[in-house]
């Protein structure tokens, strides 16, 4: 028999181990922003994830027969907004195909489970792995220090294993490395949280150009596998998670912004 879950069913699933409860000063709105018709009777058999909630990850969701769409970066972020322009078609896109979406920002980020970064810590195999790095009063990255000691290249290696390449590394630190500290997405400028650690390499996102220096004087070696490719890690883990234990079908939408 066809394995199915309502949305509600579904987001209390979610929640059970994600716990948006935890993080109330996260601006973004974790859990359902789209319902569907039924929140409590439509049964859900396919599950699509994606990174970004936009037009196209809704338009392909719905294409391959998903009824709901969980991503890492929703479409509601604390504040109002008219629905009209982009903001309309992405929404609109939702109703018409009755495709719902559930989106959880710092709970993936910071779970010690399926998050992105104690993910990249399981990647990298970072022992014994501990919280790290907070952000408006929440913790959200993790540190650890690595079986043996490689060299910066290496370390970019085991952060992608199926070759992409990071969109800077910057090898200002230690040539050997074993301490490594991780935050996934845009944060650049928490590269001082992993000096004040004694991190030997700081793994994140994006850097901007205001912080090349700041790394340079620090003498850190600093990894920014971008945005996107580091946020890849914990809706696919939350993907298999769900196959696992609840035996609905799932799909990852790939939709990378090299960024």
């Amino acid at each position: 028999m066809e394995k199915q879950m309502t949305l509600n069913e579904l987001d209390q699933y979610f929640n059970s181990y994600l716990k948006k409860e935890d993080f109330s000063s996260d601006i973004s709105l974790n859990g359902i922003q789209i319902s569907n018709s039924a929140p409590d009777t439509k049964q859900i058999t396919k599950v699509a994830f994606a990174v970004d909630a936009c037009e196209e990850t809704a338009r392909k969701a719905s294409e391959l027969g998903a009824q709901l769409l969980f991503v890492h970066h929703g479409l509601f972020w604390g504040h109002c907004q008219t629905i009209t322009g982009n903001h309309y078609k992405r929404i609109s896109t939702f109703i018409k195909n009755d495709l719902a979406l559930c989106a959880y920002h710092i709970p993936l980020d910071a779970n010690d489970q399926v998050g992105n970064n104690f993910g990249i810590a399981a990647r990298l195999g970072l022992q014994n792995p501990k919280p790290f790095g907070t952000w408006r009063g929440m913790t959200l990255g993790c540190y650890g220090e690595l079986k043996e000691e490689v060299e910066i290249d290496e370390l970019a290696k085991l952060l992608f294993p199926n070759g992409e390449k990071p969109a800077h590394v910057l090898p200002f630190g230690k040539k050997k490395i074993k301490k490594v500290a991780v935050i996934s997405g845009g944060a650049g400028d928490d590269f001082d949280q992993a000096v004040e650690i004694g991190a030997d390499a700081y793994i994140t996102g994006e850097i901007g150009h205001e912080e090349f220096h700041g790394i340079k004087e620090a003498g850190i070696n600093v990894i920014a596998g971008g945005h996107y490719q580091t946020e890849t890690v914990g809706v696919q883990l939350v993907a298999k998670k769900l196959k696992e234990e609840k035996g609905l079908e799932v799909v990852f939408i790939d939709i990378p912004t090299g960024l």
